[in-house]
């Protein structure tokens, strides 16, 4: 199996780079993913997203699609698509350490 190192930590990924092993994730380790996939600055709307999706994974076993982002995270869809423009659902997940939501190509 893959793996990346974040943080001076490697830790398992899948061929996408998606986390295999959530609880090896740190808060360190998403600021430098983030900046990886050209987020520059991880803002308190953008924690929001991520520590929502982290606590979707844990309570469900995947991340939540984008359109349960917008209906449930307290972040419009378009605000979504502003603070992760590769695609929201997709790129919070990775920079949450959970694996890939399902539905996400």
């Amino acid at each position: 199996m893959p793996t990346a190192t974040y943080d001076g930590t490697s830790v398992p990924v899948d061929e996408e780079g998606f986390f295999t092993e959530a609880g090896r994730w740190t808060e360190p380790m998403a600021v430098q993913i983030a900046g990886e996939l050209g987020i520059d600055t991880l803002t308190e709307r953008h924690w929001t997203v991520i520590r929502f999706m982290r606590n979707q994974y844990a309570e469900k076993g995947t991340g939540p699609t984008v359109r349960a982002l917008g209906k449930t995270s307290g972040v419009s869809v378009k605000e979504l698509y502003q603070l992760f423009p590769k695609g929201p659902a997709k790129t919070a997940a990775k920079i949450a350490g959970i694996p890939k939501p399902r539905g996400c190509i």
